[in-house]
């Protein structure tokens, strides 16, 4: 049969609400969890720091101050000081990793957590274990994947647990870094079955050159908000498209069906 005659069909791509949709909801908020979930998306994706106490906490940055109504560091507070800091434009506290799992647990939608460095830069000690004996003791390890830009901590947490998934954003500033993006994907590719999720504005310049090296399996695009770059990824022969809009995603990926 010509090859003209045969209609290729796009597979289904994945759509990850990032920091639980952040854009509809606040951000890495059991709220957020909850109404991605009830939106349909396929994973959702946030950020978990260590407490004073040594609690695993939902929490991008490593200071309160941005999307909180407190001040300081995570790590300075202990885990029932910052359940009463409040989310902004919101009524809850900054959740616990336990509490996140409460929202997920019984349900189909994947996790993907991403471990954050401290206010230094440094590894929290013992984050890896914490996380992967959590969801273990819950059975959710197989629709849970580890975040991290740090190769060595997604090392670590394969270590722990060969099975897990493990996803590594790819930045322009990272590759930078790491003394350009070949070289990054170098180092990155010794780690096996790794996705790589890679900044929206890297692969305006390098779309073709990735697209060629990573396999679509493997292939994750990072965050866009945008209906229209929405559109062109649901389109293309990748895994997984990441949005703090999962709504405007997931209309997207309807539209292209």
């Amino acid at each position: 049969m010509p090859l003209r005659n045969i209609t290729w069909k796009v597979p289904m791509i994945r759509i990850l609400g990032h920091r639980g949709g952040r854009e509809l909801w606040p951000e890495n908020s059991l709220q957020g969890f909850r109404n991605a979930i009830a939106l349909g998306v396929d994973a959702v994706e946030f950020d978990v720091h260590l407490s004073a106490d040594d609690e695993v906490m939902v929490m991008h940055d490593p200071s309160l101050d941005r999307t909180t109504t407190g001040d300081g560091l995570v790590r300075d507070k202990t885990a029932a000081e910052l359940a009463k800091i409040t989310l902004r434009d919101s009524t809850e506290g900054v959740p616990t990793f336990e509490q996140a799992l409460d929202v997920f647990e019984g349900k189909s939608t994947e996790l993907f957590v991403e471990i954050k460095t401290d206010a230094g830069g440094r590894a929290y000690p013992g984050l890896e274990r914490k996380l992967l004996d959590a969801v273990a003791r819950r059975g959710m390890t197989s629709r849970t994947a580890i975040v991290c830009f740090v190769p060595e901590i997604l090392e670590t947490a394969r270590s722990i647990e060969p099975s897990i998934k493990l996803l590594a954003p790819v930045f322009r500033q990272t590759s930078q870094m790491m003394g350009g993006l070949d070289r990054m994907l170098d180092r990155l590719e010794r780690i096996p079955r790794l996705l790589l999720s890679f900044e929206r504005t890297l692969l305006r310049d390098n779309r073709e050159h990735v697209m060629k090296r990573i396999p679509h399996d493997r292939f994750c695009v990072g965050v866009t908000n945008d209906p229209d770059e929405l559109a062109f990824w649901m389109t293309k022969n990748v895994h997984q498209v990441g949005s703090d809009r999962p709504d405007l995603a997931l209309a997207a990926r309807a539209a292209a069906r």
